[in-house]
C-alpha cells in the first residue's frame, strides 16, 4: 500500500472526483450547461461507491456499463482484452493473439458480464446514453483496457458527450484517454503507477449486494 495514499476509501475519491466534474460543467457557459443532460455510468464494482456522490451531486440517473477483461485461460492474470455484456469487444493492439485461445476466452468474458449485469438490473434505472452527456466512472484506471471497450459501447449509442473519470490512472494512459471520449477527468497520474489499490487508504472488494445498493441509493435523489 502506498505510504500515503490519496483517497481515504472510494466513497473519499467519489466526492473528490464529483468536485472536479462540478467544476468542469461549471466552465460550460449558461446556455450550454442547460442543455446538458448527464448520465453517470460506473464500471462495476468497484466504480459505484465512487459514481454514488457524483451522480447525487448531479441529481442525475446512475447506470453501469458492465466490461470485464478476457484474460489467458493458461494464465487468468494476463489481459488480451476486454468485452461489454452488450457484445463489444477491443484486444490489446500490440500483442499477438492465438484465435484458439480468443474463441476461448471470449465467451467466458462476455458470460461473467451479462450474469453481472443480470444481478445488477434491479437497481438500474431506465435510461439512454443517446443525446446525453454520459459520464463514466471507474475506482482507477491501471491498463485502459476495461474503460476503453466501455466508452465505445456508450459511443455507440451516440451520447452528445462522452467523459471518462477516474481519481487515478497511470500518467502514460493520457494521451489514450483523452482518445476515448470528449474530456478526461483524472485526479492523480502517479509514477510509478503498479496498481490502483496502492493509492486508497482502504481498498476490499466491492461485492455485488454493495454494487447493487449503490444503484438503489438513486431513490434518494431522482424522484
Amino acid at each position: 500500500m502506498f505510504s500515503n495514499p490519496f483517497f481515504d476509501d472510494r466513497a473519499d475519491a467519489g466526492e473528490k472526483l464529483a468536485e472536479a466534474v462540478l467544476g468542469e460543467l461549471g466552465k460550460l457557459n449558461l446556455t450550454a450547461q442547460e442543455a446538458v443532460k448527464p448520465i453517470v455510468y460506473a464500471l462495476p464494482r468497484g466504480g459505484l461507491p465512487v459514481a454514488v456522490p457524483i451522480a447525487r451531486r448531479l441529481g442525475c440517473p446512475l447506470d453501469v456499463v458492465v466490461a470485464k477483461k478476457i484474460t489467458r485461460p493458461d494464465n487468468l492474470e494476463l489481459a488480451i482484452g476486454a468485452a461489454t455484456a452488450d457484445g463489444h469487444v477491443l484486444w490489446q493492439k500490440q500483442k499477438q493473439h492465438n484465435l484458439r485461445l480468443q474463441k476461448l476466452a471470449l465467451p467466458v468474458a462476455q458470460n461473467n458480464a451479462q450474469s453481472l449485469l443480470t444481478d445488477l438490473s434491479a437497481g438500474r434505472p431506465n435510461v439512454s446514453a443517446t443525446g446525453a452527456l454520459a459520464i463514466v466512472v471507474d475506482d482507477g484506471i491501471a491498463t485502459g483496457m476495461t474503460m476503453a471497450v466501455a466508452a465505445l459501447a456508450l459511443q455507440s449509442q451516440q451520447p452528445a458527450a462522452l467523459w471518462i473519470c477516474a481519481p487515478v490512472a497511470p500518467v502514460e494512459l493520457m494521451g489514450f484517454l483523452a482518445e476515448m471520449g470528449d474530456k478526461s477527468i483524472i485526479l492523480e497520474t502517479p509514477d510509478p503507477f503498479y496498481s490502483v489499490s496502492r493509492f486508497y487508504g482502504q481498498f476490499p472488494q466491492v461485492e455485488t449486494a454493495e454494487a447493487l445498493k449503490c444503484l438503489q441509493q438513486q431513490t434518494e435523489w431522482r424522484s
